[in-house]
């Protein structure tokens, strides 16, 4: 079989990286742009690099196992299958399997392979991560790389830390990455321009969609069970208003596949369609009717496939015109995953218009761009936009979520606040000064693809006070020496709260409230006392005329209160002698001038996943 020229590329891509380093890498390939035979490419290259050792594909089902193994057949080359579904078999050296049959044997065999490739790698679960770790006891060199369409999961964002131009991505985007690089991409658009796959589009919507504005999202970040029930279960009218616009908008159609919320919506749909040419396929449907069926749709002997979440991936039906969404997607990539079911080429078929009665575009895809979705990981404290700063140590470019920039200051091209002059400006951390980030990264995020190691680049760090390394400001021993370091910021905060707790030196505090109240003096002066109530304590002033010392906090007073009638935001205060003086009003709080000293607060640095000896043999 001859490779497309895009397929030549990605599995160039790949193994030159895989000859110079172990760090695990990925390709993101749309939907339909034939990742087997890029499997199939690049284990056969791994093989002849390794002169003769194993390798792995894994693929989370049968069909994909299937599908992978073929196109391997198909370049001329032996393999074997090692999966419960299909049969156990380790003969040959390039070996298709599934992660829960191979999960035994990984780490008895791993010194055997030369390296790992995992199809539809954006659902890399524990299990896959056990088993290359397992594997890599026996060889610490494996090389790992992975293929997928979505490349990005629910809450985690990208799978990946640098992107196919090199540049390192925030954690806004990139939350908790496995993979270091995203080495080749190829886009949807970029295959439609080339002819090699169906444009999108959305139809219009000519009933009313089902309101999901009440599902609950769970701690796992997925709609809970009994919230979907309550949206999409039991709206008789609705759902049958629905399925009588998809069947009028499909008159024309050469396929359509309906995608459902659960069992009992499914059947809710099924009741609406004609019997014999509808069929329903769950994952409770027998492993033989559920095949038959599928080769049926795809021989156009009925026109509608309802299922409920089996059809998502590793399903090509190239005769689906249309998909009907008729459940909430919680993640991009599923939403992705089903709008690429009917993205293959098919005579008859100019387009695959999707009509989504739940709202995931315009959730997913905000802009209306179909191809386009916007990718987010969880975070806290993202003040901006991303930010692109030049590591000063290794001129890459990193990627960062901007601080809010309320000054208006210029920004250099290594993301440090500048001013009208082009200097850098300063900020008190610690005992020193050190030049502001325009960001909240705190380290370069690249690595050496031949070592392994991190760039030592940072803009935001503490100095060992031994040997002078430069240190994260959450390190407490030196990485370097191994010495203890001193955070300077635990040593402000013990330093503050000893002096908070001492009322005989300046305290400056937040007045919470003030209370005047006249009288008389023991000596039978008019005398007024005020009486302050700060966060930390009750406070009492007297203010008397003939008493030199009390005139004069009396004057004091009046003059910053507009003779008692307002109140100061702060008041600036000690005890001495059994008494309260004041000094000042309206300053700085001790914890306001606590915040100006501290080390500026960065958010924890994104991770490359997998740590990788130094390249050497497969």
């Amino acid at each position: 079989m001859i490779l497309r020229p895009y397929q030549v590329a990605a599995h160039a891509a790949i193994i030159d990286h895989l000859k110079q380093s172990t760090l695990p890498i990925c390709i993101e390939a749309a939907t339909g742009a034939g990742k087997s035979l890029i499997v199939a490419a690049v284990a056969k290259s791994l093989y002849d690099l390794s002169k003769g050792k194993r390798v792995l594909c894994l693929a989370p089902s049968k069909e994909l196992i299937e599908q992978n193994s073929e196109k391997y057949h198909a370049i001329g080359e032996k393999c074997s299958i090692y999966s419960a579904s299909i049969g156990k078999s380790l003969r040959h050296q390039v070996i298709f399997a599934t992660e829960g049959t191979f999960k035994k044997v990984a780490k008895r065999l791993g010194n055997e392979f030369a390296g790992v490739i995992v199809d539809e790698c954006h659902r890399i679960t524990p299990t896959i991560k056990t088993i290359i770790s397992e594997m890599q006891e026996g060889n610490p060199n494996l090389r790992v790389c992975g293929l997928s369409a979505t490349p990005f999961r629910l809450g985690d964002g990208y799978i990946y830390g640098i992107d196919e131009r090199g540049r390192a991505l925030d954690e806004s985007v990139s939350g908790d990455p496995y993979l270091y690089k995203c080495v080749y991409k190829i886009t949807a658009r970029q295959l439609i321009e080339q002819g090699f796959l169906t444009p999108l589009v959305a139809g219009e919507i000519n009933a009313q969609g089902y309101d999901t504005s009440s599902l609950q999202v769970q701690g796992n970040g997925q709609y809970s069970n009994a919230s979907i029930k309550a949206a999409f279960e039991g709206w008789g009218r609705k759902t049958s208003a629905i399925v009588a616009d998809i069947v009028a908008q499909t008159q024309e159609a050469t396929g359509v596949m309906i995608f459902a919320a659960t069992v009992q919506h499914a059947q809710e749909v099924m009741a609406s369609l004609h019997p014999d040419n509808a069929r329903l396929v769950t994952g409770e449907t027998p492993k033989a009717e559920r095949e038959q069926i599928l080769k049926d749709f795809k021989s156009r002997k009925f026109l509608y496939i309802v299922n409920v979440s089996v059809l998502t991936t590793g399903f090509d039906a190239p005769n689906v015109s249309h998909i009907a969404i008729l459940r909430a997607t919680e993640s991009i990539s599923l939403l992705q995953q089903i709008m690429g079911r009917g993205m293959r080429l098919y005579e008859g078929k100019p387009v695959c218009t999707i009509l989504d009665y739940a709202g995931n575009i315009e959730k997913h895809m905000p802009e209306g761009d179909l191809y386009k979705p916007e990718v987010r990981a969880k975070m806290k404290n993202a003040d901006g936009e991303l930010l692109q700063a030049k590591c000063e140590t290794c001129l890459k470019i990193n990627e960062f979520s901007a601080r809010k920039n309320e000054d208006n200051f210029d920004i250099d091209e290594n993301g440090y606040y500048v001013d009208s002059t082009g200097e850098r400006i300063m900020v008190e951390c610690g005992d020193e000064f050190k030049p502001m980030p325009a960001h909240w990264g705190r380290r370069c995020n690249h690595y050496d693809m031949r070592s392994g190691e991190r760039c030592t680049g940072r803009w935001t760090f503490k100095s060992c006070p031994v040997c002078e390394a430069d240190n994260d400001i959450a390190a407490r021993y030196c990485h370097s020496c191994k010495a203890e370091i001193v955070n300077p910021n635990e040593k402000l905060i013990a330093i503050h709260t000893a002096h908070k707790k001492d009322p005989t030196q300046w305290q400056t505090d937040e007045v919470i409230s003030i209370d005047y109240e006249s009288g008389i003096s023991k000596a039978g002066n008019a005398m007024i006392t005020a009486t302050v109530k700060v966060s930390r304590r009750i406070i009492k002033f007297y203010l008397l005329e003939n008493n030199q010392w009390a005139a004069q906090k009396k004057e004091f007073f009046a003059h910053h209160t507009s003779n008692f009638t307002q109140q100061p935001r702060t008041i600036t205060y000690r005890e001495k002698d059994n008494f309260w003086e004041v000094n000042n009003f309206n300053a700085q709080t001790d914890e306001e001038k606590l915040q100006c000293k501290l080390n500026m607060p960065n958010k924890s640095s994104l991770s490359s996943g997998i740590a990788a000896p130094t390249a050497t043999a497969f």
